[in-house]
């Protein structure tokens, strides 16, 4: 290979390699707009069985500036979720214990509890309360108020819904603005933060008691 081609070819994989790293995880997945909270459903007393969200499930983000991405997520959260006729009924919420965040990078964590980002000290807990599921078709799609940094708004999301005798599973990808719950921390002049916040969730809810793991901590 002469010494142009060489030249070219790292040329070509330096631009390559950068534009890989300014991508933006949303682009990829459904990008859900907010709005005002709805009225929460209320289940008749006795009318589900109890299916509690255990500690092996996963809420994560993924957020991302100018020069590359993040993931973090939460490690602490807890939930019950009621199940009559193979249904989900009533309103089940979920709690996050914000003091829980995670990320990939130790000095992003701390800068993420703080006022900055999530503020936990003000604002310790988040809550996610479904609102109503649309399961007929598939993805399902998933409504819920939104309660984050002080701001409720109402979310709606596709989602892989999953409901048996056994176990209630969601599976889902999609993005919200994080300005949308004043989160407006714009980053550094040269490195600015996305807007878009990819959200994972992966829940699995049984039957039974909850067990101390699978309780929030507050």
């Amino acid at each position: 290979m002469t010494t142009t081609r060489i030249i070219t070819s790292s040329i070509t994989f330096s631009v390559a390699a950068f534009l890989a790293g300014c991508s933006d995880p949303s682009d990829t997945v459904h990008k859900s707009s907010t709005a005002a909270p709805q009225s929460a459903a209320s289940a008749p007393a006795g009318a589900g069985k109890d299916f509690v969200i255990r500690a092996e499930s996963k809420i994560e983000f993924v957020g991302s500036k100018v020069t590359g991405s993040h993931s973090g997520g939460f490690t602490n959260f807890s939930g019950t979720i009621q199940v009559a006729d193979g249904k989900i009924v009533g309103s089940p919420e979920i709690k996050i214990a914000m003091q829980s965040t995670w990320s990939d990078n130790d000095r992003l964590t701390g800068h993420l509890k703080a006022p900055d980002f999530f503020d936990v000290e003000k604002f310790p807990t988040s809550t996610f309360t479904i609102t109503s599921i649309e399961a007929a078709s598939e993805p399902a799609k998933i409504t819920g108020n939104f309660n984050l940094h002080g701001v409720t708004k109402s979310v709606s999301f596709p989602a892989q819904l999953q409901v048996s005798a056994n176990s209630v599973a969601v599976k889902a990808e999609f993005a919200i603005n994080r300005k949308d719950f004043n989160i407006n921390y714009p980053g550094r002049p040269n490195d600015l933060i996305r807007d878009n916040v990819v959200i994972k969730l992966d829940l699995n809810a049984t039957p039974g008691a909850a067990r101390p793991q699978d309780q929030m901590v507050k």
